[in-house]
Formats: C-alpha cells, structure tokens, sequence
C-alpha cells in the first residue's frame, strides 16, 4: 500500500519530501483565443464561458497535499481497480480522477483530452457539426442556455431554459457534459430524438432532430425603416469585431443612420477579445470590462481605444435570458458608459473566466480562474445584466377596430382644415383604426404608415417596442421652433 501511495503521489507531481518541499505546476496566464458556452454542436462548454490559454511558465506551490485523505484516494483507486465488474486500467481510471475534480468545481470546468480541445478550437470558427444548442448542466439534466440562429434548433422551436433529459433511448441523469455533447454530435444528416421538459410544459416533449454542419453567420445587419438600423450578433466568433465594423459602415453607406438596434438576444457568448471589439466600436473611451480572480495574473483590465465610430446616434440592446457571457460584457459596458439603454429581460448571469491549462502536448484542463466586472464594477456572476426598460416575450393580437366609430372629419358641415384635401403628418390615421386596418376603407389605395409596425409587433414584440423606444430618442432629438 504504501508503495502505491507512493505512485499516486508521483502522478499527481509529488516526491516523498513534497510535504516539506515545493512543487511547480504550469499557472502564467495569458488571454487567448477561445470560445464560450457549451453545446452539443457547442461552441464550448458548459454554458456561456469566456476562456483564456495558459503558458508553460511554472510557479512554485506552498505544499498542502494531506496524506490522509492521499491514503484514501490511494486505498479508494486500488479497490475500483480490483474489484470493478469490469476490467478497468489505471490510466482511465486516473483521467475520471481528474474530471470527478474538476466536475465538482462548478459546471464550466472541465477536462480536456485531444479530442474535445480540437472541438473548442473548431467551435470557435463557427463551422461545426452538430444541432446549434448552446447547453449547461443543472440538477444533472442538460439544460439550454439558447438556440444558435438558423440551426436545427432553433428550426424545432427548442429555447432557453428547456432541459434536456433524454438522448434518444439513454437518460441524460449521470452524464458529464462532455459525454452530453458527444452523444449530440453525428455526421450530418443522421437524426437524433431529444427528450425535453419545456419552461412553460411539464410533460415531456419528444423532438426528433436531424444534425448539419453549423456554419453560423455572427453578424446580420439591414434597416428596418428608414434610418433606424438593426445589428444581428449571433455569437462572437474570433472575427467578430472586424464583421461588426464592416456592417456598421455598410449601414451608414446605404442610408442616413438615426438610430441603431444591438441585437444580443440568445447570443450565448464566445471569444472575449471580439466581446472588447465590438464594445470598442461604440464607446469612445475608458474601461470596457475587468476580470479578477485570486492569480495575479488573472487580472485583466480591458479599455476602449477607437472612437465611436457612428457618433453618439442613440442605440438599443435588446437581451433575454439567453444573452451570456461575452454578450454579457457588451451590454454592461454599453450600458454603463450610458451609450445604450438595455431593453428586454434579465440576462443570464454567466460572469467567469475560463481558462486552459495545459497538462501534456494533447491534454489541458479548462478552469474558472476569474471573474469579470462591468465598467462600474458590477459582477453579473448569477445575477446578470439588468434591463434599463423591461420587456418580455410577448404574442401580439391586433384588436378588433370600430367600423362605425366617427371623427370629426365624418361630421357633416365640419370646418375644413387647410389641408384637407391631402393626407399629411397632421391627419394620420390610428393605427388600429378602421380606416388603416379594415381593407375596405374608403381610400382604398391609401396604406398607413403604421401598418409595418403592426406587422412587426405582430412578429416580435420586443424589437418593435425597441424600434419604438429609438423613434422616441430620435423625435427628442430633434430641435424644431413653433410656427406662429
């Protein structure tokens, strides 16, 4: 026994004198490249994560090690390793040591063999195979954090906060994360049946899925009036930035930009430096986000250095319960500098840093080692970002208009305004009147200028309501002297 202590202690880089002496393990940590949240096609982990990658440079350790709770580690893996029903090698046995710990830590660390570190690096150029569901773990169910954009996801209705509790015939109960993505991706075209538990149904919902080859776009951008814009950032791939940049100038090449809708809603995350990126393309300056953590260096301090490139024009976030991590620190640092009001709900609460520490050439463990704070100071750890204007998910019905309801203008001998004769900003019917709504009005070429907005509201209530709320801004904005 106490040579096999012995062995134990030398695979977790002990010596007989590691008691009395000190120890080196890999902890220099640089930013890196990565992405965040997890999925079955993921791009990452276990939910929304921002990751760092750390170097090979080395630090000393106080020794801490106990020797009891060693002994029983020792006497427990000799056991399994003996009396298993199954034959079962010391080399596998020691990989599920390592990921029993880091499950243990909370649901975004994790251990990382060659093949799941080559899916991050593939996840994080947004080509990959899978279903486009962004996951995490809870009560040891899958549960999603949002539906990727145009994926068989999102095309099957599943949404934020379902859970997943089956995986064709095997429960999802005892499953790690990385054994959940796993069974999740296939090649392309094979179908897999996804057992859910909906937010809003109890009953179990089968759903049969049929797994493509991800390729999401980040960034979509069009105008859905004249000069109010609309920026679609579906995750934050590692270019990002340079596709935000590029949509923006695009919106201003095509019309006059009054206002500007940031679209983060079920936007699980990514790569951290595109999260800084696009927040510098609209803060002239100062602090964008800041991470802290009990490593010196895990503190990080992260500041606008361009200007705002569309020049003060006002801005909407919209953001749900979907929105995490590095779409989290867009919206606080927009938020916080006053450049945007934040509109919709609550957002997720994903505010910790991820970090890859390597062990071998082909194996790393990914690590929470910080957690970051807004510009001013707020960690959104389980908290989240807080809307400035709170609107929920809601399904608009039209009302039904009066057909007999009389103006002022159906009043016999009324007095004719002086411009009767034509329609203008002064005579503009309500929007869910019968002269806009009922197609036999009695101008029956004449559209109102609201019937878009019906649509829209009709579509997606919240962006409406945040079209709206830009209209506003824009009208405030306006300096106009009375006629008179």
């Amino acid at each position: 026994m106490i040579k096999f202590i012995l062995t134990i202690a030398a695979v977790f880089g002990l010596t007989l004198n590691a008691m009395a002496e000190q120890d080196t393990v890999p902890t220099d940590i640089v930013p890196s490249i990565e992405k965040e949240a997890s999925t079955d096609t993921v791009p990452t982990d276990a939910a929304p994560t921002i990751e760092k990658e750390a170097s090979t440079d080395t630090v000393t350790l106080e020794p801490r090690l106990p020797l009891n709770e060693l002994r029983v580690f020792a006497e427990a893996f000799n056991r399994i390793s003996s009396a298993y029903v199954e034959e079962i090698d010391d080399k596998t046995l020691l990989e599920n040591a390592i990921k029993g710990l880091l499950s243990q830590m909370d649901p975004h660390s994790s251990y990382l063999n060659k093949d799941s570190f080559d899916d991050l690096q593939e996840s994080t150029s947004g080509n990959y195979g899978g279903l486009g569901i962004e996951i995490g773990m809870e009560d040891g169910f899958v549960k999603v954090i949002s539906p990727m954009d145009d994926t068989p996801a999102a095309k099957a209705g599943i949404e934020s906060g379902d859970l997943i509790i089956q995986l064709n015939d095997t429960p999802v109960k005892g499953m790690s994360l990385s054994d959940a993505i796993e069974a999740m991706r296939g090649e392309p075209g094979s179908e897999i049946e996804i057992t859910l538990i909906k937010t809003d149904n109890p009953t179990p919902t089968p759903v049969t899925l049929t797994r493509e080859v991800i390729k999401v776009a980040s960034v979509r951008q069009r105008y859905l009036e004249d000069g109010f814009g609309y920026l679609r950032i579906a995750q934050f791939q590692s270019g990002t930035g340079g596709e935000v940049e590029k949509a923006v100038i695009q919106l201003k090449d095509e019309g006059d930009l009054e206002g500007l809708i940031i679209d983060l809603r079920n936007n699980p995350g990514g790569v951290l430096q595109s999260a800084v990126a696009v927040s510098d393309i609209f803060i002239d300056g100062g602090l964008i986000v800041s991470t802290r953590g009990r490593m010196k260096d895990s503190e990080h301090r992260y500041n606008a250095r361009t200007p705002d490139s569309i020049n003060g024009v006002p801005i909407v976030v919209l953001v749900n319960a979907g929105t995490a991590s590095a779409s989290e620190i867009v919206a606080g640092a927009l938020q916080d500098h006053g450049r945007a009001i934040v509109m919709g709900t609550t957002t997720f609460g994903k505010g910790s840093v991820q970090t890859i520490l390597p062990l071998t050439n082909e194996k790393a463990i990914k690590l929470t080692t910080a957690r970051y704070y807004t510009p001013n100071g707020k960690s959104i750890q389980a908290a989240g970002i807080i809307p400035d204007i709170w609107v929920g998910r809601s399904k608009v019905t039209p009302a039904k208009s009066n057909p007999w309801r009389i103006k002022e203008k159906n009043l016999p001998k009324h007095l004719a305004a002086d411009n009767e004769s034509t329609r203008g900003e002064s005579d503009v019917d309500d929007p869910q009147s019968s002269d806009s709504m009922n197609p036999d009005s009695l101008d029956p070429e004449y559209t109102s200028p609201y019937s878009s907005n019906m649509e829209l509201a009709v579509r997606d209530y919240q962006l409406n309501e945040a079209l709206t709320l830009l209209k506003g801004l824009h009208i405030l904005g306006r300096t106009k002297t009375p006629q008179g």
